[in-house]
């Protein structure tokens, strides 16, 4: 009578995954990074680079890495950042020695990054996580940035044309969420996460096998 195992076959674990999530400028992504982050330990903050002045409530290393446009421009030639984008003038980065420091302590860095970064992660990282956050509609998108309070009426006119651009690079993304209901989206995004963690494939790939 063959012998049973005391215990299951090995099993490998889930590996860490650079996650990013993209959506227009007033779309509700970086709340929603923000709430997967304090939810789950196993998820950190990729923290970008950026050009544009912080806002009164920002700190240096806390929201961004604030940059001079020469410091940029020599952090691109040195090959500092893993994507970087202009963006409405000011440019953004993703540092890649924070983003693989974090891969290596087993995080899952979550990148708050328009899609020409996203496009960019994923060309260097295939086995990235893509979530695309899209608006119920470009109404409500134009009421939530009236809103804030942030913009005059030409900058966002500036902001939903590019909106309609950002939102045409659906098929680019593996996923894609209407925030129609904030605390429902969160859900959405976190099972998306549950299930990237259950697949075979990923760590089949990751095992190399």
């Amino acid at each position: 009578m063959p012998e049973i195992p005391a215990s299951h076959p090995p099993v490998p674990p889930a590996p860490p995954m650079v996650v990013v999530v993209s959506g227009p400028s007033g779309v509700g992504k970086t709340v929603i990074c923000d709430r997967l982050v304090q939810a789950d330990p196993s998820l950190v903050h990729s923290i970008s680079a950026t050009t544009r002045p912080p806002r009164s409530n920002e700190k240096d290393g806390v929201e961004y890495f604030f940059y001079t446009e020469p410091r940029f421009r020599k952090a691109i030639e040195a090959g500092v950042f893993l994507e970087w984008a202009e963006v409405h003038g000011r440019l953004y980065g993703t540092p890649s020695g924070p983003l693989q420091a974090n891969l290596d302590a087993g995080k899952s860095p979550v990148l708050d990054v328009d899609v020409q970064g996203g496009r960019s992660v994923k060309r260097l990282r295939p086995d990235a996580v893509l979530i695309l956050v899209a608006p119920p509609s470009m109404q409500e998108l134009e009421n939530r940035l009236r809103r804030r309070g942030t913009d005059d009426d030409e900058a966002i006119r500036r902001r939903l044309a590019h909106a309609a651009r950002e939102l045409e690079a659906w098929k680019d993304y593996d996923y894609l969420l209407v925030n129609d209901d904030l605390e429902a989206t969160v859900e959405r995004a976190r099972a998306v996460l549950t299930a990237e963690r259950a697949s075979v494939a990923r760590r089949r790939q990751a095992a190399g096998g």
